[in-house]
């Protein structure tokens, strides 16, 4: 690839990855997905979460949906309970997360060695 192509692959990525950016980014979301990994099978419900955290239901299910969305959580509806959880990683935003983080990191190097042989000039 060159580098204008590389670029626009990093472009691509970051816009994919946007979702889950914002939702890990988040303070609160931390929270929450470090309480659901505490959980047990199958997931906790809104109630569990809100106790949990000491954020509202309504603060709770706000922040499940933008988890979900970046396929961060996701859910098991058992009749008219739901049930949250941490998403299979292979399924998740995170793949997406691995393979921008694997290019950025190819990008900076390429950039640095770049930079470093034109100060030996």
């Amino acid at each position: 690839m060159n580098e204008l192509e590389n670029l626009e692959q990093l472009e691509k990525e970051f816009r994919e990855c946007r979702p889950v950016l914002t939702a890990i980014g988040d303070e609160t979301r931390q929270l929450i997905i470090l309480s659901l990994s505490k959980g047990s099978y199958p997931g906790m419900r809104v109630g569990e979460i809100s106790k949990r955290t000491n954020l509202s239901r309504p603060a709770v299910s706000h922040h499940l949906k933008i988890l979900k969305e970046a396929k961060i959580v996701n859910v098991v509806k058992q009749g008219t309970m739901n049930f949250y959880h941490i998403n299979n990683p292979n399924k998740s935003g995170l793949v997406l997360m691995k393979a921008l983080f694997s290019h950025l990191e190819e990008f900076m190097v390429d950039c640095w060695k770049m930079s470093s042989d034109e100060t030996k000039i």
